[in-house]
């Protein structure tokens, strides 16, 4: 089977279509998928190939993990990339067979431990923003630290993206029933409880001061112009307060996201309730925070395990 250079770019166009159209994805997945198809026909053209066969596409792919510049993670995502859209020809019937098929025990990502922040650290960031207050003096910095504030506070308890964050509208929060409607990975839908009164608090604090900035938008988070927050802006507001927190300059906005997810397992959450709260499709995904819920792992070894008991 082969599939001609000029053919596939057409079937890229038209695969963008679908991805947008039909499966309803967000831009910046569908920029994911193009980017990946799109780097493989430049790969294509440049060694001066007509066609896509299973041989060729085999040195592609090869070629990916040889140069050793790639994260594995990314190779792995450039190869469901590619096979996702082989699928998509073959239901079209456009292909009769994917070239792709049974590569995929070659792209086994290494498992990587998430990142999280202790306990401590959490306190320390969520108390920087009210350290940080004490040394303002106009009514214009205040207002924004009373913005970050709650920024910094609903990221970390309902631990959600930054992407999933700055796509909040006024609409999507009910206060009388303490929940905030969620739009995750493929626009999909989840509904959260906001389980502390003092985030709610916070929250309501920055919704009263929130007209003063003119607002442009329905976005829950807006800038000093009134339009939406950035996921940027949102990864410079958490460096600020992360560094006067004095924690790892490594950390990111989305250690608060790991960090959420194992202190609900080190306080006894149970893994497909935090797979449901995190929006992951599969319960695989969750399961890597168990690797890092020490808490529980200290528990069961104090408790169950024969050596405590043995005397020597």
């Amino acid at each position: 089977m082969e599939l001609s250079i000029a053919r596939f770019k057409e079937y890229i166009n038209q695969y963008e279509l679908f991805l947008s159209v039909e499966r309803n994805l967000s831009v910046k997945s569908v920029k994911a998928y193009l980017s990946d198809l799109n780097g493989m026909h430049e790969w294509y053209i440049l060694q001066s190939l007509d066609s896509i066969t299973k041989s060729n596409l085999t040195s592609y792919l090869e070629d990916l993990t040889s140069k050793n510049v790639l994260s594995d993670s990314t190779i792995k995502r450039k190869y469901i990339s590619i096979k996702a859209f082989f699928n998509y020809l073959v239901q079209k019937e456009e292909l009769p067979l994917s070239p792709i098929a049974g590569f995929g025990r070659h792209f086994k990502t290494t498992r990587r431990i998430p990142k999280t922040l202790s306990v401590s650290e959490i306190e320390r960031l969520l108390n920087s923003p009210h350290e940080h207050m004490k040394h303002l003096h106009t009514s214009f910095r205040r207002l924004i630290c009373v913005r970050n504030t709650a920024i910094i506070e609903l990221l970390y308890v309902i631990g959600i993206r930054i992407g999933e964050l700055v796509s909040i509208d006024l609409g999507d929060i009910d206060f009388v029933e303490k929940t905030i409607l969620i739009f995750g990975k493929g626009r999909k839908e989840r509904l959260l409880y906001i389980s502390s009164s003092d985030v709610i608090q916070k929250i309501q604090e920055w919704l009263n001061l929130r007209e003063k900035l003119n607002p442009k938008s329905e976005a829950l988070f807006i800038n000093k112009y009134g339009d939406r927050l950035s996921i940027y802006s949102i990864e410079d507001i958490y460096a600020k307060y992360r560094d006067l927190a004095n924690i790892s300059k490594k950390s990111t906005p989305h250690y608060l996201r790991h960090s959420f997810a194992t202190h609900l397992l080190n306080n006894g959450a149970d893994l497909r309730s935090v797979q449901e709260i995190l929006g992951h499709t599969n319960v695989s995904t969750t399961q890597i925070y168990t690797e890092v819920s020490v808490e529980r792992k200290k528990d069961v070894l104090t408790r169950f395990n024969a050596r405590n008991r043995l005397n020597l």
